[in-house]
């Protein structure tokens, strides 16, 4: 048990560089406390003094601001940074290296007995706020973003964001490319705005604006070929995009609005 703590401890310089030296972590984290005081909690637990664990607990919950059932499962370099508000519940797994921050709840979907609070991988990361819910899994090296709501498994190796939790991945080069390209046919800066971003809305928003920009492209072809065969010239002025932009105040994102 000392050996874990020992890692626990060392985990936060790798992670936290505010930490500055032993002293300082072990007077100044209660997340490093909070994760003391559940070693010894779990040891007790299994040992059958159950009221005495959960008293521990409770007393630690006061000093700490965190709380963690004795009966979770905790790995190995486990690190909680600033802690406040964490909850973890009775039948939570958080494997090797994973990292919480606070506000972040590991909880359950149901009063029934059993399975009933998540399992977190190795090298998780769960972002400030965060809830993950149910008996799920998050694989491996998954991240989950601040204040998102996971109900779902999660793969390794993903990010998950927003209400409720979704995956999000990175547009490939060429996708970013042809982007690029029809933003600056039309003024209108949507690379700059999702260029890096992981938000499943703005990714959805400025989907539906390449389909729409798309779809204006094949219209002016096909009025060509029109009045190339003696058609009547098919008016084109369309509504303009000056309000597709979710933040006003950016300057980034309101850049095509200045256009002249």
């Amino acid at each position: 048990m000392f050996k874990r703590i020992r890692q626990d401890i060392n985990s936060v310089f790798d992670r936290d560089p505010a930490a500055r030296n032993l002293w300082d972590v072990l007077t100044t984290y209660p997340g490093v406390h909070a994760i003391i005081w559940y070693r010894v909690a779990h040891f007790l637990w299994h040992k059958g003094l159950k009221w005495l664990a959960r008293f521990i607990a409770t007393i630690a919950r006061w000093f700490t601001g965190i709380e963690i059932h004795p009966a979770a499962k905790i790995g190995d370099r486990v690190f909680i940074d600033h802690g406040m508000g964490v909850v973890i519940g009775e039948t939570a797994e958080i494997g090797d290296d994973c990292t919480l921050y606070h506000g972040v709840t590991l909880g359950g979907t149901s009063w029934q007995e059993g399975k009933r609070h998540p399992t977190l991988g190795a090298r998780v990361v769960v972002g400030a706020g965060a809830k993950i819910l149910g008996p799920i899994t998050v694989g491996d090296d998954a991240r989950v973003g601040s204040n998102a709501v996971v109900i779902k498994d999660v793969p390794a190796d993903k990010t998950v964001v927003g209400i409720p939790g979704r995956i999000v991945t990175r547009s490939t080069d060429e996708a970013l490319k042809k982007r690029k390209q029809i933003a600056e046919k039309i003024g209108f800066d949507a690379y700059g705005v999702t260029q890096g971003a992981d938000d499943p809305i703005e990714k959805a928003i400025y989907s539906l604006l390449d389909h729409v920009q798309a779809q204006d492209e094949r219209l002016a072809q096909l009025s060509k070929e029109v009045e190339r065969l003696g058609g009547k010239k098919v008016d084109m002025h369309l509504p303009k995009l000056d309000d597709a932009v979710l933040d006003p105040d950016d300057p980034e994102q309101a850049a095509h609005l200045h256009k002249s």
